[in-house]
């Protein structure tokens, strides 16, 4: 699954089509896509997860889930989910969850829980936090209205990177590793989108799908803990349990 800032990345490489036309839409949406055509792109924006292509009333909200990708300019062999066409080139966008949002997007976001915003606010992140003081950190950290854009490698990296195992409870965590971990689901998601950038994100993982922890030379373990049971890498000598 696009994590944040490889929906940043695609919003950036879409900027061509802000303040254009949309003179063709088609797909296989259940979606009405004609009522994009003619609409001018008012703005690109992202918010986690999600890619916002926004027109003056209404939005179009792109979910990349799992398998979900994107060609600018060019076609893959399977069908779109959307193509939109306009003076200066197209978008296509594959094997996404698409749906239209109605009305200013301020009114659907909270940017502030957006890691990759300028208006992210670590302070509301930590008083969301510890009104759940028995979720695990790890499913903490995937929770899109906590940390929205971290995804499964973010998750991962950071944990390792603050010595932190990923079964360890909210509410058991010292106040100041939960201020590191907080702080660094930020910080580390600006390090993936100049890594993903320059096309070196792989050689950067420490410890998501290694075998060997790089710090103490143990073996990583692998497990699917918590209500999420996505994947988790950790080292079970340096991630300290709270």
């Amino acid at each position: 699954m696009p994590e944040g800032p490889s929906i940043v990345i695609l919003r950036e490489a879409a900027a061509k089509f802000r303040g254009k036309t949309v003179r063709r839409a088609v797909g296989n949406s259940s979606l009405d896509l004609t009522r994009m055509e003619g609409r001018r792109v008012v703005a690109l924006r992202s918010w986690g997860k999600h890619f916002l292509i926004q027109f003056s009333s209404f939005s179009l909200r792109v979910h990349m889930l799992m398998f979900g990708s994107y060609r600018i300019d060019e076609r893959k062999p399977s069908p779109p989910r959307i193509s939109l066409q306009f003076d200066n080139g197209e978008l296509n966008i594959y094997a996404s969850s698409v749906k239209y949002i109605e009305g200013a997007l301020e009114d659907t976001y909270d940017w502030r829980a957006d890691v990759m915003n300028d208006a992210w606010d670590p302070r509301l992140a930590r008083r969301r936090l510890k009104q759940q003081p028995e979720t695990l950190i790890c499913d903490a950290l995937l929770d899109q209205d906590l940390f929205a854009g971290v995804g499964n490698i973010i998750k991962n990296e950071v944990l390792f990177r603050q010595r932190v195992h990923p079964e360890s409870t909210v509410g058991a965590l010292p106040p100041r590793v939960l201020g590191k971990v907080i702080a660094d689901a930020r910080t580390y998601s600006f390090c993936f989108l100049e890594w993903k950038r320059a096309f070196e994100l792989r050689k950067h993982w420490q410890i998501h799908t290694r075998r060997t922890c790089p710090n103490c030379g143990g073996p990583v373990s692998k497990t699917y803990p918590g209500t999420t049971r996505r994947r988790a890498f950790f080292c079970p000598t340096c991630q300290v349990r709270y």
